[in-house]
């Protein structure tokens, strides 16, 4: 069983890496809808003023969280699964 799960880990792992991708994704409506404060509700307000500045950054703040759950996604397989070594290769 211990093996098995081991395997079975890594779909998992990159469901739910996939799904904080769809839920940052779906901040901006939920916020709206709700009127929730936060940065989806700001970034609609931006773009709803044009506010340039503080809609490239939202996206850049945004991007750069999808990035780091990304990375982290990628160094949890390394975890669960010793054979995906990290690459030490030549270019």
């Amino acid at each position: 069983v211990h093996h098995a799960l081991r395997n079975a880990w890594l779909p998992v792992v990159t469901i739910i890496g996939l799904e904080f991708g769809f839920l940052l994704g779906g901040v901006v409506v939920v916020e709206t809808v709700f009127s929730y404060p936060g940065i989806g509700r700001l970034l609609f307000a931006a773009i709803n003023q044009r506010d340039i500045p503080l809609v490239q950054a939202g996206v850049i703040l945004l991007a750069g969280i999808f990035i780091l759950l990304n990375l982290l996604v990628d160094l949890i397989y390394v975890r669960l699964d010793p054979r995906m070594k990290l690459a030490e290769g030549r270019g």
